[in-house]
């Protein structure tokens, strides 16, 4: 059952140098605290799964936190590259990064394929790419049925999954609503998962395509307001669209990078608060 604790505590416990970390959300909760705080913490040798690495994977990647990422899409979205993303794989600063690249279906049913308990999950897809020659994790199989070849993809079993959301009840139930990516999905497939909530009230109120998360699949929750800015968390604040476009001469250059985090994840307290 889910046990309600500060970030702090909950990275300390469930994150370790050399896991396996998703971090999802798409667009939307992006669990940019939690990640800031993996930073803050020092880990290393990581390897970060999320569909849409934007500007808080850039941070870790800088930070040196991570030695391999698996996705499907990586940018600035609206604005251009990840400057720290392509330093990281074009001169291996601050250190070499692994990449495992796929399409977004394809990630998903790896997801889907970790969440089941399947091996591999099989999909159309990847037919006109190279992917496959690229990645360990896709394959082919021969459908038993109609003999069509199709993509396989290997099941993700993330050791620890940290998603952001609106709600959690006095149980540590979890409520989500809005685009939700895959989310669920990512807290299903992993050994353990953080979830950081704008606030616990006593009944979840969720809005429309709401998602529960029930107390046995999670094991933290942290209330964390404003936990996903400068993403947005629907029906409480808006994206922040301008830092996005700051991001790109922030992190343009090593010494801008470094001071930016000295100052605003180094030096800046922890954003998270331990209800009681």
């Amino acid at each position: 059952m889910a046990e309600l604790m500060s970030l702090e505590d909950a990275i300390e416990r469930y994150v370790s140098d050399g896991d396996c970390v998703a971090l999802e959300g798409f667009t939307h909760l992006i669990p940019f605290a939690a990640g800031q705080e993996i930073i803050r913490q020092g880990r290393r040798d990581l390897t970060l799964v999320r569909l849409t690495p934007d500007v808080l994977f850039d941070q870790m990647i800088g930070a040196g936190c991570a030695s391999k990422l698996v996705f499907s899409w990586g940018g600035n979205p609206g604005v251009g590259s990840l400057h720290r993303f392509r330093d990281a794989i074009e001169n291996g600063w601050p250190v070499p990064l692994e990449i495992d690249e796929h399409s977004h279906a394809g990630l998903t049913n790896r997801y889907v394929a970790g969440a089941s308990g399947l091996p591999f999950a099989v999909l159309r897809g990847y037919a006109g790419t190279s992917l496959a020659q690229h990645s360990g994790t896709i394959s082919t199989v021969t459908c038993p049925f109609t003999g069509e070849q199709l993509a396989a993809v290997r099941a993700v079993n993330p050791d620890v999954a940290v998603i952001h959301a609106q709600q959690a009840d006095r149980d540590n139930n979890v409520g989500l609503w809005g685009i939700t990516g895959v989310q669920k999905e990512a807290v299903l497939a992993a050994r353990h998962a953080v979830v950081t909530v704008e606030e616990v009230v006593d009944e979840l109120t969720l809005g429309v395509g709401g998602i529960v998360l029930p107390s046995w699949v999670v094991d933290a929750v942290c209330v964390v307001p404003k936990g996903a800015a400068p993403s947005y968390a629907l029906g409480y604040y808006d994206r922040d669209n301008a830092f996005y476009e700051e991001w790109d001469g922030i992190s343009r250059e090593r010494e801008g990078f470094a001071a930016y985090l000295d100052e605003n994840v180094y030096r800046a307290p922890v954003r998270a608060v331990r209800e009681t």
